[in-house]
């Protein structure tokens, strides 16, 4: 028989094959559907109606990638994402033609000055440089692939001058904490990230210097140690990394920590703006090694309560601040949500009583993010930073304990008029934490409850953490925070100041929808009002920053 022939046969005997198992396959999802009594629409259109739960189920990506315009998307819209990508990867951050920002809608806006300041004329450190690694795009064509280079790079830091710099624990701690660039990574624990996330990110921030990054209620692991940058180590009510494997709080670890140079100062977190309540991991993320540094069984999921049992009032809570600084040295703060006016009036008029406050207060806007929460505190519980700030800034000057307190403001600040703003509404220092992952690859695949990150970031999975290349992301977080730093000299030398620590109230206006315009000091007198009159019987005079 000629080959030809054999091949014919082969080719239809396999076709024939095909089409049967085709058949057998529809035949056996039809009578599937058809029987099953969960879903009403496989049950009257089976098989043609798994096309609607397919399409279900890529709708995130559609309206992502396809139909959502630039301004739409959420968690953080498509100009959002492409800006931190780009001033991360390319260290650019110039558009052309004009902004995309609705500017009929209300909005803050910085107010210029008729005669700005030259960045000669600015205060900065201008000794201090920075090496990175940046892309150069070299041809970007539709059909063909990306060409670009990967080049060193040297520039300023963009640090504040040493005079301006923040100091926190200045007057109480026996070894303050000075920070001289005002933006830092926001709470990241290692076991809702990665290995290869917080390594690029300690990397990173410690190479970009005058930053620091806060651990994340998950306790200190190795890998925040690994760059060298500053740390803020974070408590959380399950005490993990400082407790024995009972669950009790151990003072002998604490002290084995505060002994670690890097560790600059302690918080403890009452609550954050994604969850008023602790923290949450899957157990498919705690590793044995996440476990250990935990305190905790491996491969069980683990809860972190919604308060302290180590105290349960303002004063209470001062007392074990106090014995904390005492302890370690070491600065102390608190991490909280503001969710009214008078949401911490007994905490301002317990340390005005007592003469005992926290170091700093980081102040979360509900509109944080967070490895994992239920909807209806994501959505609900804890008013946005915008609303927040300026409650904190208000009750703590109308107590006349401002000076005593350094606030730390965080939710959604990723770019430098965003953290221009909220320096004006009060804030000494700007938490970053979605805006460091996206750095180092998050896509908003929102996933990160999962163990499924696709990108490696939020994920303990050795198989998909191999996607995120340390030696590669860690440039990027150089290069997004330092770009930041130099955004914001930037804007400060528009408003006529000669550094970012000078923003007020009086360099920021409001405009509102039919287009009046009022200082933020206007709108600080409204808030001001509303916090006077509360209940107490405290009397002071609202001074703006």
């Amino acid at each position: 028989m000629p080959l030809a022939h054999i091949f014919t046969i082969i080719g239809f005997v396999v076709m024939v094959l095909v089409v049967v198992t085709l058949v057998i396959m529809l035949l056996t999802m039809f009578f599937h559907d058809r029987t099953q009594k969960m879903h009403p629409i496989l049950r009257n259109y089976p098989v043609i109606g798994k096309v609607r739960y397919f399409l279900e189920a890529i709708g995130p990506e559609m309206r992502q990638y396809w139909f959502n315009n630039d301004k739409e998307g959420q968690p953080f819209n498509r100009d959002d994402y492409e800006h931190i990508v780009k001033t991360a990867k390319y260290k650019r951050d110039v558009i052309g033609f004009g902004s995309k920002r609705d500017f009929d809608k209300e909005g803050y806006f910085v107010r210029n000055n008729l005669f700005p300041k030259q960045m000669n004329e600015m205060k900065m450190d201008e000794e201090t440089k920075v090496r990175t690694r940046k892309y150069l795009l070299l041809k970007d064509s539709l059909f063909g692939f990306r060409k670009e280079k990967f080049v060193d790079d040297e520039s300023l830091a963009y640090l504040l001058h040493r005079e301006d710099a923040i100091v926190i624990g200045k007057h109480s701690a026996r070894a303050p904490f000075e920070v001289r660039g005002l933006i830092g990574m926001s709470a990241m624990s290692y076991g809702a990230l990665g290995k290869h996330a917080i390594t690029a990110l300690s990397e990173g921030l410690g190479m970009a210097k005058g930053t620091w990054m806060n651990t994340g209620e998950g306790g200190l692991s190795p890998y925040h140690l690994k760059g060298g940058v500053d740390i803020i180590m974070q408590i959380g009510p399950g005490l993990f990394g400082v407790r024995d494997h009972d669950g009790n709080f151990d003072w002998d670890e604490l002290k084995r920590k505060s002994e670690i140079p890097q560790i600059k100062a302690f918080e403890l977190k009452l609550a954050q703006g994604a969850k008023a309540r602790g923290g949450h991991v899957d157990g498919e993320k705690v590793t044995p090694e996440i476990a250990e540094i935990r305190k905790v069984e491996p491969w069980k999921s683990v809860d972190s309560p919604n308060r302290f049992k180590e105290f349960d009032d303002p004063y209470t809570m001062l007392d074990w601040i106090e014995k904390i600084r005492e302890h370690t040295g070491k600065p102390v703060g608190v991490k909280l949500v503001i969710g009214s006016n008078n949401a911490i009036f007994d905490l301002a008029a317990a340390i005005k009583e007592t003469g005992k406050s926290p170091d700093f207060i980081t102040v979360d806007g509900g509109e944080g993010g967070t490895g994992a929460s239920y909807q209806e505190l994501i959505d609900s519980v804890g008013l946005p930073i915008r609303s927040a700030l300026p409650i904190l800034d208000a009750t703590l000057r109308r107590f006349g304990i401002r000076d005593r307190v350094k606030i730390i403001a965080s939710g959604k600040m990723i770019t430098p008029d965003r953290i221009a703003i909220a320096l004006a509404m009060g804030a000494d220092l700007i938490n970053i934490a979605r805006g460091f992952m996206i750095t180092v690859g998050c896509i908003q695949a929102l996933r990160c409850q999962s163990n499924m990150c696709p990108t490696g970031v939020a994920t303990t999975d050795p198989h998909l953490q191999r996607a995120l290349v340390i030696e590669e992301k860690k440039w990027r977080v150089v290069n997004y925070v330092t770009t930041l730093r130099k955004g914001l000299f930037r804007l400060a030398a528009a408003a006529g100041i000669d550094s970012p620590v000078h923003f007020k109230p009086s360099h920021i206006s409001f405009k509102n929808n039919v287009g009046v315009v009022q200082s933020l000091v206007d709108v600080y007198k409204v808030i001001d009002e509303q916090v006077k009159a509360e209940p107490y019987p405290i009397e002071d005079t609202f001074v703006t920053k």
